[in-house]
C-alpha cells in the first residue's frame, strides 16, 4: 500500500457500485490494520456513499507481468500448458467516512504533498501557490478516511509451477525491457531468497 499507492476505491450505494482510482495515505493507527486516508473531488459522487455501516474496498495493485507458456519446459514436453499473469495486489476493507472541514482537508493535501514530492530536486509544497488558491481547490475536495478492519494480500507468482518454471519466468521477467515486467520478476526474486 506504501509502495503502490494509488487505489482502486470500491464503495455501492443507491445508484449502484462506484471505483475512483485515488492515492492513499496508509496511516498505522489504530492498530493493527491503520486507516487509510485520501480525498476526491467534491463533483465525484463516490463520497456520498461514505456513510456509516456501509463496507468499502481499497485495491492496491502491485507490479504485474504477462507469462508465456513458451518459458516453461512443459511445453516441449507435453504441450499442457496455458498463459498466466503473476501479480500482487492488497486488498483493505473497511467503512469508509466523508469529511470536509477545511483544517483537516488542507492537512491531508499537504501530507499527500510532501510524500510525494519527497524525491524531486526541488520539492513542491502547497505554501508555493496563493493562499486564496490552495483555499478554493481545498473547497473543491471532499476527504476520506477509512479505518482498516481486514487486509488480503493477493499474489500470484508461479508459486503453482516446478521449481526450474519459477526460475526461468523469473529470469525472463528480469531481463524484459518492460518496467513492469522487471518489478514482477524483483518480487519473485524477493520471496524466492526469503
Amino acid at each position: 500500500m506504501e509502495r503502490f499507492p494509488l487505489a482502486v476505491l470500491i464503495t455501492t450505494g443507491p445508484e449502484g457500485l462506484r471505483a475512483s482510482h485515488l492515492p492513499m495515505l496508509h496511516d498505522p493507527e489504530p492498530a493493527p490494520y491503520g486507516t487509510l486516508l485520501g480525498h476526491v473531488a467534491r463533483a465525484n459522487a463516490q463520497w456520498r456513499d461514505a456513510t456509516e455501516g456501509r463496507d468499502a474496498l481499497a485495491i492496491f495493485s502491485g507490479p504485474d507481468a504477462y507469462v508465456t507458456p513458451a518459458w516453461y519446459e512443459a511445453t516441449h514436453e507435453t504441450g499442457k500448458v496455458v498463459p498466466t499473469w503473476n501479480y500482487l495486489a492488497v486488498h483493505a476493507y473497511g467503512t469508509l467516512r466523508a469529511f470536509d472541514d477545511p483544517v483537516r482537508l488542507r492537512g491531508l493535501v499537504a501530507r499527500l504533498t510532501v510524500q510525494y514530492e519527497t524525491g524531486f530536486a526541488e520539492p513542491w509544497s502547497i505554501d508555493d501557490a496563493p493562499a486564496d488558491y490552495i483555499e478554493t481547490m481545498v473547497g473543491a475536495i471532499v476527504g476520506l478516511e477509512m479505518p482498516v478492519s481486514r487486509l488480503t494480500g493477493k499474489w500470484k507468482l508461479s508459486q503453482n509451477r516446478p521449481e526450474a518454471d519459477r526460475l526461468t519466468v523469473e529470469s525472463e521477467l528480469l531481463g524484459s525491457s518492460g518496467p513492469r515486467d522487471r518489478a514482477t520478476g524483483e518480487e519473485m526474486k524477493r520471496l524466492r531468497e526469503r
